[in-house]
């Protein structure tokens, strides 16, 4: 290999490699994204979807290995990688969306153009790139949520693109990804293990966010458990059905209900702002680098944009009507919010709860037709899923000092390319096994297929079938999660925001184990407390495990030298919590390729 006479400020290894900042780089960035790294989570997310009913997101696994891409280039690597770790997870988030083409199967619906199909995905992706990067500078730079794969994307890509940082956390973080794996693969073929729903991303997830948020998890899912058999008395429950079935109603009211606090708290500071009364401004993780200027009002025009085709396509191709498509658009607009918090909390994007309250709120405005359902809803799950991935990409690039507008640009090519991937695996799935093409919610318990519960798309079509027969108690439970959302933020903003309470805490150990208290226990944050309820008891009891380890170890463990010189942000549990999300990612990548040359 030729050396390479280079300037200073040029850090490549090797020859070959195209310069930083040239097309040739970029269009490396974008091939490899888009061609390679992205179909290829996006073939693990689908076999997920298709045989589980979820997936494991695509940001930690394309960032192992477009780190590996840009490794020539030395520390500076890491943004090229960020960049095409960004336009991968789009790519496979919208594969991940190819259950929308099998519950149109389920259905009945008669097959429409493919190419309908392709466009409407790829304008509602759009859509929700643009909103989700509108609110990054709110959830990722002003409220500073730690969005867990984010973190661990950033952690891994400093680490595997700066050999220093890499020798203090080799050991943990390739540990951690190696213990991973082995959980991700035993999980799904040992039926033990499968049983106590065992998730070494959900532990690690809970490594990373500590204990003040996983223990409200933890609570909050015993209490929905213990709460079932009052739900099937008054009805809200059919004797046998699992409590996240109606808690998750009351859950996403809790987001709701306390993100009209903090909102509420941003638009106030931001008048003041303008009006000249807070000069203050938010100090990032660090500067970005050069490149293009983000512009708000060129992403407003994107937005508009954007949701004027989705609203054309909707009516034209599918006979949706307008006031429905712009409900639609109205909540894609909170929803986006409402789950990037949840994301930015607990890493859980409850996209398929955004999908069923999206269709209770059709059914309230008098729509009885489930195939204009699915089309509107459509429009919800997709924008929520691309928006809150541009939110956790963004927190990678934010603590990266990655360029804003430079990472926009890659996830919006990712969209494209899975827009047209996600019709086509759909395809190839249900063509290799026609048993996903069979309707399992008209199914009986010993019919179900063992290896395809597609669980994602039985619960979407499932609220759509019951369009003819709306629950009023669905309303309530999303109002009753709203109020105590609303008032427990209320009263943590006005405790925690007192001086008087503030110097309590700065003053030793009392203060701190009261907050602590505060946080975990008495008062804790509708964002955490509200996992509990989109999620089984176990997967709870893991996430919480998690957090209650890491906070022990970080609060009574020494800190060693190493460990100091590391950035604030790459503790030893938040490099082994990374490893984990990043080896369950691995083995879900491994089982979904291995179901696809099965095919062949």
């Amino acid at each position: 290999m030729t050396a390479l006479p280079l300037d200073p400020t040029d850090t490549r290894r090797w020859a070959w490699l195209p310069p930083i900042g040239t097309p040739a780089y970029y269009t490396l960035l974008a091939a490899v994204g888009m061609l390679l790294l992205g179909p290829l989570g996006g073939v693990a997310a689908s076999y997920m979807n298709f045989s589980l009913g979820f997936y494991v997101g695509g940001q930690v696994l394309a960032g192992i290995l477009g780190s590996v891409i840009t490794l020539g280039y030395g520390p500076a690597g890491r943004h090229g990688a960020n960049y095409m770790q960004t336009t991968a997870a789009s790519v496979a988030g919208m594969m991940a969306m190819s259950t929308l083409l099998q519950a149109r199967v389920w259905m009945g619906l008669p097959p429409v153009p493919t190419w309908q199909l392709v466009v409407y995905m790829l304008c509602i992706g759009m859509l929700g790139a643009g909103v989700g990067m509108l609110y990054t500078p709110i959830l990722v730079e002003r409220m500073k949520l730690t969005y867990p794969s984010g973190l661990a994307v950033a952690n891994i890509l400093r680490a595997l693109t700066d050999p220093e940082l890499l020798r203090r956390s080799v050991t943990r973080l390739f540990g951690g990804m190696a213990a991973g794996i082995g959980g991700g693969v035993a999980a799904a073929k040992v039926a033990a293990l499968g049983a106590i729903e065992m998730s070494l991303s959900t532990f690690g997830a809970g490594l990373i966010v500590g204990a003040r948020i996983t223990i409200p998890a933890i609570t909050s899912g015993l209490l929905f458990w213990a709460l079932t058999p009052t739900f099937v008395s008054i009805g809200w429950l059919n004797a046998g059905e699992p409590f996240r079935k109606i808690a998750f109603l009351i859950a996403l009211g809790m987001i709701l209900g306390a993100a009209i606090i903090d909102i509420g708290l941003i638009l106030w500071q931001a008048q003041r702002r303008l009006r000249g009364l807070d000069p203050s401004t938010e100090q990032g993780a660090g500067s970005e680098t050069t490149g293009p200027r983000h512009s708000v009002p060129r992403l407003l025009a994107w937005v508009g944009a954007w949701a004027l085709a989705v609203v054309f396509c909707g009516q034209a191709f599918f006979g949706v009507p307008t006031l429905l498509m712009l409900l639609a658009l109205g909540l894609v607009a909170i929803f986006v919010m409402v789950n990037g918090i949840s994301v930015g909390i607990s890493d859980s994007n409850p996209i398929s709860s955004a999908f069923v309250v999206g269709v209770i709120v059709f059914a309230l405005t008098g729509l009885k037709d489930p195939a204009l359902g699915l089309m509107a809803a459509t429009v919800l799950l997709v924008a929520t899923s691309v928006g809150c991935d541009m939110q956790q990409d963004r927190s990678t690039g934010w603590r990266l000092g990655s360029n804003r507008a430079l990472q926009f640009r890659f996830q919006v090519g990712g969209i494209l390319v899975g827009a047209l991937l996600a019709v086509g695996i759909a395809n190839l799935f249900m063509a290799a096994y026609p048993i996903l093409r069979l309707d399992q919610t008209v199914m009986s318990a010993d019919q179900q297929p063992a290896q395809w519960s597609s669980a994602m798309t039985y619960k979407f079509v499932g609220v759509l079938r019951g369009l003819s027969e709306p629950n009023p108690h669905q309303t309530v439970a999303i109002v009753l999660g709203i109020a105590f959302g609303f008032g427990v933020e209320l009263l943590r903003k006005l405790i925690k925001r007192s001086a008087r309470y503030q110097a309590f805490v700065a003053r030793g150990r009392a203060g701190f184990a009261t907050d602590f208290a505060v946080d975990a226990l008495v008062l804790p944050s509708p964002y955490a407390f509200s996992f509990g309820g989109f999620v089984n008891l176990p997967t709870s009891l893991w996430f919480g495990a998690g957090g209650v380890i890491s906070s022990l170890i970080n609060t009574f463990a020494k800190r060693s030298k190493e460990d100091e010189a590391l950035p604030s942000d790459m503790s030893a549990t938040s490099l082994v919590g990374g490893g984990l999300i990043a080896g369950d990612a691995l083995a879900a990548l491994g089982l979904g390729v291995v179901g696809l040359l099965s095919l062949l």
